[in-house]
């Protein structure tokens, strides 16, 4: 069985406020041309196909009509959509019943009831256990592993089985996700891998944005990745996963597809921090005819000047690059000198304060859209509090 294998595609997803669509429909056109060539058993999307739980019109129509050309391009093709945390997972089932007359099915939600719904027979090639994204305390204890036990039941022909989930797994590399740790990734607890049961031959993960096999000793676990950066700190390769099983128990061959962005997520200096002045340089230096989104990070040693963001935009003005914004950051002080704070001292300093103070102490610069931000969430939590 031959399975391409992606995941967290984002479609809808802005950029600091740019619109997406032309690279969003390039990566989808990639998609076409890879199954046209590649003539794949099943094409599996593995969850966050939109970047928000409400996409737009205009959005979910350019999935319907990419989903579409990618059936075209190898009709006799298994198509197996899962919702992500991102996706709204009624969204999916809405339509659940017409797609199956073109092979596509659509996983929204956890079925309890009918759990045979996970299960699609490719047939004469093989299984696919499909697993939506489910808060893990709603998911029955040994729910993947009873799946398998009924794959198993009716595999006597010893075809290859894909199971395929959204989820993080612990041990994975999660370069890119703001705010994560080994515990937690983009709000989605770590599960063992144990906890995935037995009987897979291939485990079809999304989620996790940076591709990777996830190591558990037998090569046979795999996030494929985001097709196209969804931020500046995706700083690698993006690319889809073709997958090819002989037959149950066999090791999967993976090939890595590699998907190009027309415009690509550029960090000015390519590595550590510059200057203001420096930084401003190299923005004035990029090339005119190259397509790009700009980050620029900038060394401080207190606030940026207050007209930064309008030199930065002066500087590409005329160019086909698009200047996003300024990671600035304050040198590095000594942990000795940051001032701890008593109970008392922390009891009568106001959120506003405490906050800023522990943004100085990681070197991040609370400018005024977070001083703003922080002061509408603080509105808002007093104004619940009045309520209660």
């Amino acid at each position: 069985m031959k399975i391409l294998h992606t995941s967290d595609w984002h479609l809808g997803h802005t950029l600091y406020n740019y619109d997406r669509t032309e690279e969003q429909k390039s990566m989808l056109r990639q998609m076409v041309k890879t199954v046209e060539e590649q003539k794949p058993d099943v094409f599996l999307l593995c969850g966050d196909v939109y970047h928000t739980a409400q996409p737009s019109a205009a959005v979910q129509t350019m999935f319907t009509k990419a989903l579409i050309e990618i059936r075209d391009a190898n009709p006799g093709m298994t198509i197996v959509v899962i919702a992500g945390n991102h996706d709204s997972g009624t969204k999916h089932e809405i339509f659940r019943t017409p797609w199956k007359v073109l092979d596509v099915h659509t996983i929204g939600s956890l079925d309890k009831e009918s759990i045979e719904e996970h299960i699609i027979d490719v047939p004469g090639k093989g299984y696919v256990v499909a697993v939506p994204y489910v808060n893990e305390r709603n998911l029955p204890e040994g729910f993947f592993q009873q799946l398998l036990d009924i794959v198993a039941e009716r595999n006597d022909r010893e075809l290859p089985v894909v199971l395929a989930a959204h989820t993080t797994l612990k041990g994975c590399d999660f370069t890119g996700h703001d705010h994560s740790s080994e515990y937690s990734v983009g709000g989605i607890d770590s599960l063992n891998v144990e906890q995935m049961g037995e009987g897979y031959d291939y485990l079809a993960l999304g989620h996790i944005h940076h591709e990777q096999f996830v190591h558990t000793g037998k090569h046979n676990v795999r996030y494929s990745g985001t097709p196209i950066a969804v931020s500046f700190d995706e700083n690698y390769a993006h690319s889809v996963s073709l997958v090819e099983i002989e037959k149950h128990g066999a090791s999967p061959l993976v090939l890595k597809i590699e998907i190009e962005n027309p415009r690509p997520l550029v960090t000015l200096p390519v590595e550590g921090m510059a200057t203001w002045e420096e930084a401003k340089g190299l923005l004035g230096n990029f090339p005119s005819d190259i397509p790009a989104y700009i980050r620029l990070n900038v060394e401080i040693d207190d606030f940026l000047p207050v007209e930064a963001n309008a030199e930065a935009n002066a500087l590409t003005k005329g160019k086909e690059c698009r200047f996003c914004h300024i990671n600035a950051k304050r040198k590095s002080v000594k942990q000795a000198e940051a001032k701890a704070l008593t109970v008392q001292e922390f009891q009568s300093e106001a959120p506003i304060d405490i906050a800023k103070r522990y943004a100085e102490d990681i070197g991040k610069v609370f400018d005024e859209e977070m001083t703003e931000l922080f002061n509408e969430i603080l509105e808002m939590i007093t104004a619940d509090s009045r309520n209660d």
